[in-house]
Order: C-alpha cells, then sequence, then structure tokens
C-alpha cells in the first residue's frame, strides 16, 4: 500500500502533514476527506491499528468539529454508540473524522505528530 492521506484544504493540521510528506520527497495519494471520505474498510483497519496503542472508536472522531457538536456525538457515545454504528456514521461523513487520517503499508494514524508518522512513512 502507497502512503494514503485524507485531508481537509482548510485545516492547518493537515496542511503540516502535507508539508512533512514534501519536505521528506513522499509520494503519497491525497484524498479530499469531504467528498470521499474513508471506506468502512479503511476505517476498520485504522480502528486496529488505535486500538493497538490502547484507542479506541472515539479517537477516529474530529471532537472539536462543529458537526461533531451540533450532532451531538459526544452524547450518543456516551448512551451507548457502538463500534458498528460509529463506521458507518463515518464512513458518510467526512467531516466528524479525526484529521489528516494517515494510511500506509506499515500502519496508520489520525491526526499529526511527526514522530508517529516518521514510524508509518
Amino acid at each position: 500500500m502507497a502512503i494514503k492521506i485524507y485531508e481537509y484544504d482548510r485545516c492547518s493540521t493537515c496542511k503540516k502533514a502535507l508539508k512533512y510528506l514534501d519536505e521528506r520527497k513522499k509520494k503519497y495519494e491525497r484524498v479530499p476527506i469531504v467528498d470521499k471520505p474513508p471506506t468502512v474498510s479503511e476505517l476498520k483497519t485504522m480502528l486496529g491499528y488505535l486500538k493497538e496503542s490502547g484507542k479506541t472508536f472515539r479517537n477516529l472522531f474530529n471532537t472539536s468539529g462543529e458537526q461533531y457538536r451540533s450532532l451531538k456525538i459526544g452524547d450518543r457515545i456516551k448512551s451507548g454508540m457502538t463500534e458498528q454504528e460509529a463506521i458507518a456514521l463515518l464512513a458518510k461523513n467526512g467531516k466528524l473524522i479525526k484529521r489528516p487520517f494517515l494510511l500506509t503499508a506499515k500502519g496508520g494514524t489520525t491526526g499529526f505528530q511527526a514522530e508517529a508518522w516518521d514510524t508509518l512513512v
């Protein structure tokens, strides 16, 4: 698998991540997360990577996003949203996903931290 990065063009963290990849002359596939959210399969793959570091499906969500708040996702999670429900919702709405969303042959992560990306790209 090549490097695949789901990003939002108005996201400053995504811009930093793309700059990071460009500075390292990495080839990557850039996917607009709002227009084409990750598939259910990709979300499940990412969740597997997150679980390896003790995280849950909650870490897939962009908790600072307007839609997260307006749809009251935090309350829905607290009241028993299942992993399957979360993945189905995320696959339909890229604005709910924590970004950038990076998948590589070595693993995946959400958000941008250079130290974590160093091990993946």
